[in-house]
């Protein structure tokens, strides 16, 4: 029977389907693979079914040139801890699970935004602190986000998610930077020619671009700086998408209104100076933290599993 390594806890659910199909031992910790165990996992398993955080690099691929697994079957859409390239060249096939996460990661993007704009979670703070005086006229005066400009850096499917909540739910005028020309962004939307135009027009940034070399601190120091003093940055995409250093600065100057997080450049450690800040709204990475999303991604990389092994194409090939 077709040998399966699962590398954290899944839905119940997910780890039932899976064990009527293959043999599966199930990896019952939460933390990242260490390089040791996802050697060993190369070498014993035909397929293993990996996520954020277990980093396949090229050095680990380089210590197994012929491994037993033929194929990573990704639980979540981002594989940026994946050398996709390395994994290939040692003859594995890399799948992911895209759609099963657009909604709930595009829904917690609205989430940040609303938090940042109206200074929620400083507010939560300061109520449980035991030191709120009452209101006030001019307590804790946040954005009206209601028909301001949004700007979305990258329009794919859950920045295209955001752009429809956003545009319908809120009113907001939509702009956006893709690097490649987007026919239909779903809403009436207007598509900008660099990062910068976007950065400088919008009230509200929302980062949804794929974690990627190409993406690395694509916001860095520069694009921050064309922001408008009282804009907020958001980002659900990938942590190190933003320079982290370069973003403290802006918000420790008050260079920009403010931010919201639901990645990190080196998570789970965030730094104490962006931990001391007022005006960011930190999440601990519940883009896609729903029980029924959660199973969906589960079965999706399931998918990709049972049809690889069947002899078809996966349909969620990376």
């Amino acid at each position: 029977m077709t040998k399966i390594l699962i590398s954290r806890p899944l839905p119940d659910a997910v780890i039932e389907a899976a064990r009527g199909r293959f043999d599966v031992t199930l990896r019952d910790d939460t933390q990242p693979m260490t390089d040791a165990e996802m050697r060993d996992a190369l070498v014993a398993y035909d397929g293993i079914l990996p996520t954020l955080g277990d980093r396949f690099s090229a050095d680990i691929f380089a210590q197994v040139p012929n491994p037993r697994a033929k194929i990573l079957a990704n639980f979540g859409v981002g594989y940026n801890h994946i050398d996709v390239a390395a994994a290939k060249s040692v003859g594995l096939t890399v799948t992911n699970t895209p759609g099963a996460v657009t909604d709930a990661t595009a829904d917690i993007a609205l989430t940040l935004m609303l938090m940042s704009a109206r200074r929620a979670a400083e507010g939560e703070r300061l109520v449980r602190s035991g030191n709120w005086q009452g209101w006030h006229p001019v307590q804790m005066l946040g954005l009206h986000m209601s028909g301001k400009i949004l700007g979305v850096i990258g329009m794919g499917r859950i920045g295209k998610a955001i752009a429809r909540r956003a545009h319908h739910g809120f009113g907001m005028d939509i702009i956006f930077y893709n690097r490649s020309q987007v026919a239909d962004a779903e809403v009436a939307a207007g598509q900008l020619d660099t990062i910068a135009e976007v950065m400088k027009a919008a009230d509200v940034v929302v980062i949804a671009v794929p974690g990627s070399p190409a993406t690395h601190h694509l916001i860095d120091a520069e694009a921050l700086a064309e922001m408008q003093d009282h804009a907020h940055l958001i980002n659900i995409s990938r942590g190190d998408v933003v320079d982290e250093d370069a973003l403290i600065s802006a918000l420790k100057s008050g260079r920009i209104g403010g931010a919201g997080l639901d990645v990190y450049e080196n998570e789970p450690e965030i730094p104490a100076a962006l931990r001391a800040l007022d005006n960011v709204t930190l999440l601990p990475h519940l883009g896609t933290a729903a029980l029924e999303v959660r199973t969906d991604m589960g079965m999706m990389a399931l998918d990709n599993l049972v049809a690889f092994f069947a002899g078809e194409a996966p349909l969620n090939l990376v």
